[in-house]
Parts: C-alpha cells; sequence; structure tokens
C-alpha cells in the first residue's frame, strides 16, 4: 500500500476531490498556508497498482507538474474500507513515478560509483587468481552494476535521455575502468612472490572458464536483466539480482585484465567478447521488459517517439548480440565436438581390450589432448596411452603406429599415439594378496589412473607415479616392523612409444 500526499494549486480543489471521489478512494484534507499558490494538501491511501492512473487523473484535474507529490510505502494500513479499491488497481507493478526514483537511486555518484567497482575488480581478480568461487561470489555482493543498467532502459521507456545517457556511460567506462584495474594488478603480481613465475592462467579453472563462452553464458545474462528489471518493478530482492548481474560482467572483465597482464592474447579476446555480450543481452532484457510492463512517458504525446526508440534500439542490440554470439555459437560446438571426440576414442580403446585385442599389457589411462582450436585448424590430435606391462614381458614395439592407423581410420582424422609403459615390480609388502598400487597409495588393480596422471609429457611415465619404499630388512622385517610379504607394485618405466 501506498501513502499519497499532493499539494492543490490555488482554485483546483473541488475538482481534484471530485477525481478522488470517483475513484473511490478515502482522502483527508489539510489547509496549506505555508505557500500562495496552493490552497491544500490531499492525503490518501491507494494500492501500488494504483498510484499511477490516479496521479493521471489529478494531473487532467489540475495537479501541476511542477507541484510536489509525494508517495510513501506503508507498512501497515488497518482499515475496511480498502478492499474495493484493491480489488479495482490489483497488481504489485509501481507506478512509473516509483521506477524513475529508484533507478535514480540505483546509479550513485560517479565517486561511489567507481570506488566500489575497483575494488569489487580488486576482489575479483584475487579470486580467479587464487580459482576460490567464493572471493569472486563476495566481490559481486560489493559491484554497483546493476544500478546503470536498470537506469539506462528506465531513461530510455520514460523519454528520460538525460538518464539512459548516464546509463549507458556509467556501464561503458566502469567495464573499461575494471579490464584496466585487472591489467594493472596482474602486471604488479608479476613483480612480486605472490604468483608462481611463468603461471600460465589459462590452466586456473575459474579463470579457463570465461576464456571459454557458450550460449550458456548468455542465458545467464538475459537472465541476470530479466530478474534485475522484476526486482525493481516489484522493490523486492534488488541486492541479490545484482550479485547476478555482476557475476555476468566483473569476473569476464577481470579475466580480460589478467589476459593483457599475462599475455595469451586468447584469454583477452574471448573474456572481451562474453563481458561485450552479456552487458548488450542484460540491457536489452530490461529494456523490452519494462516496455512490455506498460510503463510510458507521462506526456502521452512522447509515446510515439519513445516506441520507436525503444524498438530501434532493441533491434541495434538484437543484432549486436547475434554477430558476437557467432563466437559463442563456435566455442560451443567445437567444445561438444573434441569432447565427443575424446569420448570416443576413450570408449574405442577401451573396449580393444576388454576383447582382447591386446595381450600381455594392462590398459591403466587414456588423455586425449585434442583443444577446440586443433579442430578449427585441422590440427593431429594426440593420444596419450598409459599401459602396465607385466614382469619379464617385452613391450610390443609397434603398439603406438598400430592404435594411430586404427584410430586414424576409425576417425578419419591424423593422430599422434604416444604409449608410455609402467612396468610391474616384486617388493616386499604388509599384506598378501593386496592389490598393485604405486608407493604413494594409488591403486592399479582396477586399471586405471586418476585424472591427472592421464595426460602426459616427455617425461610423462613417471609423473605421478612413485616405487614402493618399504625395504626388507635382513630379519624378515619390514621397515614398518610388520612380516614382510610379496606385493606386486606398478613402477614406472621409461619405454615410450
Amino acid at each position: 500500500m501506498r501513502l499519497v500526499q499532493v499539494l492543490i494549486p490555488e482554485g483546483n480543489r473541488a475538482p481534484v476531490l471530485d477525481a478522488l471521489d470517483e475513484e473511490g478512494i478515502d482522502y483527508a484534507v489539510f489547509d496549506e498556508v505555508g505557500r500562495g499558490d496552493f490552497e491544500a494538501m490531499a492525503q490518501f491511501p491507494v494500492p501500488p497498482g494504483g498510484v499511477e492512473p490516479v496521479l493521471e487523473d489529478l494531473v487532467a484535474a489540475g495537479i501541476r507538474e511542477d507541484s510536489y507529490t509525494i508517495v510513501v510505502p506503508t507498512e501497515t494500513v488497518v482499515s475496511q474500507r480498502l478492499s474495493a479499491l484493491a480489488e479495482k488497481f490489483p497488481g504489485l507493478r509501481i507506478s512509473r513515478e516509483e521506477l524513475y526514483a529508484r533507478a535514480q537511486d540505483l546509479a550513485p555518484a560517479n565517486s561511489t560509483f567507481f570506488a566500489f567497482l575497483l575494488l569489487s575488480t580488486v576482489i575479483a581478480t584475487t579470486g580467479l587468481l587464487l580459482d576460490s568461487a567464493a572471493t569472486i561470489i563476495g566481490a559481486m555482493v560489493v559491484a554497483p552494476l546493476m544500478g546503470p543498467a536498470i537506469s539506462a532502459s528506465v531513461g530510455t521507456i520514460l523519454d528520460e535521455p538525460k538518464m539512459a545517457r548516464r546509463g549507458a556511460v556509467l556501464q561503458a567506462t566502469g567495464l573499461v575502468a575494471a579490464i584496466a584495474t585487472a591489467a594493472v594488478m596482474g602486471l604488479v603480481l608479476q613483480q612480486t612472490i605472490l604468483v608462481p613465475p611463468g603461471l600460465d592462467i589459462t590452466t586456473i579453472p575459474q579463470v579457463a572458464e570465461r576464456t571459454s563462452p557458450n550460449f550458456l553464458s548468455l542465458f545467464l545474462a538475459l537472465g541476470s536483466g530479466l530478474a534485475g528489471s522484476i526486482s525493481i518493478m516489484r522493490g523486492s530482492g534488488s541486492t541479490l539480482v545484482g550479485v547476478a548481474i555482476a557475476v555476468a560482467l566483473v569476473p569476464p572483465a577481470a579475466t580480460a585484465g589478467l589476459g593483457i597482464a599475462f599475455g595469451p592474447p586468447g584469454v583477452v579476446v574471448a573474456a572481451t567478447v562474453l563481458v561485450v555480450v552479456n552487458l548488450l543481452a542484460i540491457n536489452v532484457s530490461a529494456l523490452v521488459l519494462f516496455y512490455l510492463s506498460g510503463f510510458k512517458p507521462i506526456d502521452a504525446g512522447q509515446f510515439e517517439g519513445v516506441r520507436a526508440s525503444v524498438f530501434s534500439r532493441v533491434v541495434v542490440l538484437a543484432v549486436a548480440i547475434a554477430v558476437l554470439s557467432i563466437a559463442l555459437g563456435a566455442v560451443t560446438w567445437t567444445t561438444y565436438q573434441t569432447q565427443s571426440f575424446e569420448q570416443r576414442v576413450s570408449g574405442e580403446l577401451q573396449q580393444r581390450f576388454d576383447e582382447a585385442d591386446v595381450e600381455g599389457v594392462e590398459l591403466l589411462s587414456v588423455g586425449v589432448d585434442y583443444e577446440p582450436i586443433d579442430l578449427i585448424l585441422g590440427n593431429e590430435a594426440r593420444v596419450n596411452v598409459l599401459v602396465g606391462l607385466p614382469r619379464n614381458e617385452t613391450a610390443p614395439p609397434d603398439l603406438a603406429q598400430r592404435w594411430d592407423d586404427q584410430l586414424s581410420a576409425e576417425f578419419d582424422r591424423e593422430m599422434v599415439v604416444r604409449v608410455g609403459f609402467v612396468e610391474e615390480q616384486l617388493s616386499e609388502g604388509d599384506v598378501a594378496g593386496s592389490e598393485p598400487a604405486t608407493g604413494d597409495g594409488t591403486t592399479f588393480g582396477g586399471g586405471t589412473l586418476s585424472e591427472s596422471e592421464s595426460g602426459f609429457g616427455p617425461d610423462a611415465p613417471t609423473a605421478g607415479l612413485r616405487p614402493g619404499r618399504s625395504e626388507p630388512r635382513g630379519d624378515g622385517e619390514s621397515v614398518a616392523g610388520r612380516p614382510s610379504v610379496d606385493r606386486t607394485v606398478w613402477v614406472p618405466s621409461l619405454l615410450c612409444q
């Protein structure tokens, strides 16, 4: 419920009160003695959905735009006379006057806006480098990006060009400032011991997430824009919705800045495309929702001009999103293709072992190194296979080439197959019949390794694998003091194909 207070200009008391009577609104009238151009003040309660139409009636009855009209939210109204009024003005949508005021409040002073934005960027950049999702979310609570996005759309709908222009400028300059802040922070951190020398930021999962954007990122931005618009129209949850809007903008901007500082140009391009697409999607979704909700300028004669302006801006934003979404579509398609290819190759090799196509060795892990850029450029796929070799067995000399020929023919794609062998040795263990294990407790009995051990480079067969360390004493007991028994342990071999 809202409590409305309006000053009635001299000579308009009767028509204003008649308008309230026609709407069935209970009111109180007080004589105005402070100013000579107003004769009274009327005060009345009205549901949120009734504020806009009632004020339109009062303007038609003689309430001037330069007079004072105050709309105050009420905590509680105790009366049985308001049920008919609530039925007459259903809905929770606020009036355009309230919408305008809230949009103004959401776009703070420039000094406040940039202070909070830069602090948010610093926290988000720290979260990216620490690979901490919690830190990144905490930074979003500080980010003030919801206000400019909403005020730009509200200014367009209500034909308030100054508000619309300020909202657009704050968004553009704010994101540029965020990228620059992250870049400077990254350059400074490289000169300290806070980050490892030669850090490859693409190996950080939180950074990699923002450098491989797909169409799901677009849904985040569209949903955030719609949620922000609804929260303003309904007057609830704007702080939490602001977090969602900031999530779509600040982390990608910080990622682009880190890309500038640490060098990978692909990071800069991908993150910049993501942040621009998200920015446009938030604005177009908010603009469309405000328009469809029926908001319009106070001056009815401006409505046609506003409708044309909204239509043209939506078209421009939609075209820009469509063009930039080509990159999102390409990433989505190539990611799906490469992941599908990796699964098929792994499944094919596993099937060959299950069917005893390869005898004398045990499949431990399969890793496929095939990135989206390899698919686009037609580069060869790199397949890394780790197998266990029993004692006194000789590694098949042609295994890598045989698999290369078979997989290349099966998938019609050039491949390079690298096979590493892990030899079986006999050590003194503590439990008879236990599963073969590495010295660090990793069990190979199931025929698999952890994901971190699936791919390997020139030194790969030794990566992540250590021989058993129990050395039998002369008295027949192991170092741990337990009776020694034979146990098979896989240890790395330098045999590679």
